[in-house]
């Protein structure tokens, strides 16, 4: 995997700046450009054209989504790109839904063999989630994501490990938080 596309899917709502998502996103970029892996960025709550987001899906072995999960979900500007360069790349990123190709449904995705993953934060904390009777009932933090998952594997995309932080407001530990993405990183893309 050479081309890597980093999207952060942040935008600042209330007391949420997206510093920690800038970091991270910035902290990506430079250990993979360290690495020798050719990198483009995307902010979906920035200034973009569906076209050219089509193309840098298109460009790349992987994307990495870095997002915070606001109300168990992804940011609605975040929610409202996917929306917008997903529906438009029928043809591009997607051939169909499968059915109409003699496959089952979720078989029709044209980006084979591109990986993805998940970089989000979370202000819930570790101990919510694979914990019976803890608020997410037993799930883990890729359960509570499965339609995000869902998505890219309708595009044909397979998963690389995850990397969730947890209790992000409440015990920020960027540095700490930025040395283990490092390290994730470096584990994923050897």
């Amino acid at each position: 995997m050479k081309k890597i596309l980093l999207i952060n899917g942040h935008h600042p709502m209330g007391r949420a700046k997206g510093e920690l998502n800038k970091a991270l996103l910035e902290t990506a970029k430079s250990a993979l450009e360290g690495m020798g892996r050719e990198v483009k960025t995307t902010m979906a709550a920035g200034a973009y054209t569906v076209e050219d987001e089509i193309g840098k899906f298109m460009w790349a072995d992987a994307v990495i989504y870095n997002f915070p999960v606001y109300w168990m979900g992804v940011p609605g500007l975040f929610k409202k790109y996917i929306d917008e360069v997903f529906i438009q790349s029928h043809g591009k990123l997607y051939a169909g839904d499968g059915r109409d190709l003699g496959k089952n449904y979720g078989q029709g995705g044209l980006m084979q063999g591109k990986k993805y993953m998940f970089a989000p934060t979370w202000n819930a904390p570790a101990t919510a989630f694979n914990t019976p009777g803890q608020f997410f009932e037993d799930r883990d933090a890729d359960g509570v994501l499965y339609p995000f998952h869902k998505a890219q594997q309708f595009l044909g995309m397979a998963p690389l490990p995850s990397f969730h932080l947890f209790d992000v407001m409440r015990k920020p530990r960027v540095e700490t938080y930025l040395a283990e993405y490092r390290d994730h990183l470096a584990k994923a893309f050897a």
